[in-house]
């Protein structure tokens, strides 16, 4: 029994040596701006003890703002949110000294996407098309 116990000891131990560190985290976002009402992912990648990179998610980081809804990693933001930009940090659950703050400006001028009715659809798809 004691061996048992201190193999699975050596062997926690030796998967904790071998795990690497997150050294330092960086924002990748998708987009350069935030839209309202949708879900902005907002990606944060980690900067590993080996070099590489790894996506981090809420199990492994604090995201906070200066406005907003967080579900993960998404960032909603309300329509009434009059302001031109949304201050977003990122902290390491694990070591709190690694921290990243980024400033993310909100989408202007969004002009609201009016769809075809149904009769307008229907009338284009029975117009004859012209041969080019």
């Amino acid at each position: 029994m004691k061996k048992f116990v201190y193999a699975s000891l050596l062997l926690l131990l030796a998967a904790k040596a071998s795990s690497q560190k997150v050294e330092s985290i960086y924002f990748n976002l998708y987009t350069d701006s935030l839209k309202k009402v949708v879900h902005n992912y907002i990606n944060v990648d980690g900067k590993l003890s080996n070099g590489k990179y790894a996506p981090l998610d809420s199990k492994q980081i604090i995201l906070s703002s200066s406005y907003g809804k967080w579900e993960g990693n998404d960032l909603i933001i309300d329509p009434s949110y009059k302001q031109d930009s949304v201050v977003v940090t990122a902290v390491l659950k694990g070591d709190a000294s690694v921290t990243k703050t980024v400033t993310i400006y909100m989408k202007r001028n969004l002009a609201p996407e009016r769809l075809k009715t149904e009769q307008e659809v229907l009338d284009r798809l029975s117009r004859p098309r012209k041969k080019s």
